[in-house]
């Protein structure tokens, strides 16, 4: 038979995903999953969004420019000046997803062979985009016990080299919560300016930031304009995770024209999310607080909870709704399998993300889990009671 591409032997499978034969057939055997493996919010699309959708009137459903709609991007242009981004519509790529807008920015940036760094642990999907990019990631750890804060500047230039490219952050974190200061990105902006690198700025939880911290895009950063892309979604703001619509912005002109062409190449961005994702930026701000209160007593429901269970250790994050964990465990891709295939507690049980997935270290993060708290509280008390009892079971516990 025809053999398999090098590249594709070579493109990882999803760490987030990987364990759901096992969650498919406890759910067969009868029980109850509390899913905390997986950013999908359970947070009500507005209304007007829904409502936008259901007005659609139109004969033919026509390609939309490669580039977005006129309608759309002069929107999204409206709803980023208000955060003081001071970006015009023909500095927007509407992707499909912010996943196409990753992929777009890498192969418009990078040459094969390229590096690009990123502190670790970093949402997984990164490496998956890396790989047929033919771009090399070169982590440099960032630590739990201290939150995962950015490491050090001297951490970025021990790895940076000829091949050296682009910085790649995702504020606030995925997996880890952790909201980037502004004197974190004024030190990135320095780095970058220095070996002249792009900064790539994954911000799909912008709008999740707590305790009334402060949100700095580096598109807040003056000097840096023709160094920054932004890659955004509605994924997460507006609990649209289906609707697969995202963009990439960039002040830099050229850069634009050359990603263009590869938006171009995929023809064009789904006709109907922008049509809903239009309706959504005139979303009232009483969505957002509400979504932002509930949010927050999630994460200190869940953050609470866990540092209460002994040996368990998790950091209180700034932002988007994730928490990654230490365990007493030996291993935690055995340890997320076990309690799907070999226990339960009350016919429940819980599915979490092995932290591994998420570094590119060797052996980094083997007893670290990740939870997404998209849970109601009610349903995150007993994932607690849940998880206490089969770490309290589970044979390969370290102390």
């Amino acid at each position: 038979m025809p053999t398999i591409s090098t590249r594709g032997q070579q493109m990882p499978a999803s760490p987030i995903r990987k364990l759901t034969p096992f969650a498919d057939q406890a759910k067969k055997d009868g029980k109850k999953i509390y899913h905390l493996n997986i950013g999908q919010p359970d947070i009500k699309t507005p209304a007007g969004m829904l409502q936008a959708i259901r007005d659609i009137d139109f004969d033919v459903w026509a390609y939309t420019p490669s580039e977005g709609t006129a309608t759309y991007r002069n929107k999204l242009a409206e709803y980023y000046n208000k955060l003081n981004y001071n970006i015009q519509p023909s500095d927007i790529i509407v992707t499909n997803g912010g996943s196409e807008a990753i992929t777009i920015a890498m192969q418009a940036c990078l040459n094969p062979g390229d590096e690009i760094i990123i502190p670790e642990p970093f949402y997984a999907n990164y490496n998956g985009f890396a790989c047929p990019a033919e771009v090399t990631i070169r982590p440099i750890m960032s630590h739990i016990e201290n939150g995962f804060a950015l490491p050090s500047i001297a951490d970025f230039e021990k790895v940076i080299n000829e091949k050296t490219k682009a910085i790649v952050i995702c504020n606030p974190n995925n997996p880890t919560g952790y909201l980037y200061s502004r004197e974190e990105l004024e030190a990135l902006k320095e780095l970058c300016l220095k070996y002249d690198l792009y900064l790539f700025a994954d911000e799909a939880y912008r709008e999740f930031c707590y305790d009334g911290r402060e949100f700095i895009s580096p598109m807040h950063l003056a000097g840096l304009e023709n160094h920054v892309v932004i890659f955004d979604t509605v994924s997460k703001r507006y609990s649209a995770c289906g609707a697969r619509l995202g963009c990439f912005i960039t002040k830099n002109q050229e850069l634009y024209g050359v990603a263009l062409k590869f938006a171009q190449a995929r023809l064009s961005p789904p006709a109907v999310a922008q049509i809903a994702a239009t309706a959504a930026v005139d979303t009232p701000q009483s969505y957002f607080d509400e979504v932002l209160e509930e949010y927050t007593e999630r994460r200190d429901v869940l953050v609470n909870g866990l540092n209460n269970i002994p040996g368990v250790y998790s950091p209180n994050p700034g932002g988007a709704f994730y928490v990654v964990a230490r365990f007493p465990i030996d291993n935690a891709d055995r340890f997320c399998q076990w309690m799907l295939e070999s226990f339960s507690y009350e016919n429940e049980t819980v599915m979490m993300a092995p932290a591994a997935g998420f570094y590119s270290s060797k052996d980094a993060g083997q007893n670290e889990v990740r939870l997404a708290y998209v849970l109601h509280t009610d349903e995150l008390k007993k994932a607690l009671v849940c998880l206490e009892k089969g770490l309290a079971a589970y044979p390969g516990k370290t102390a």
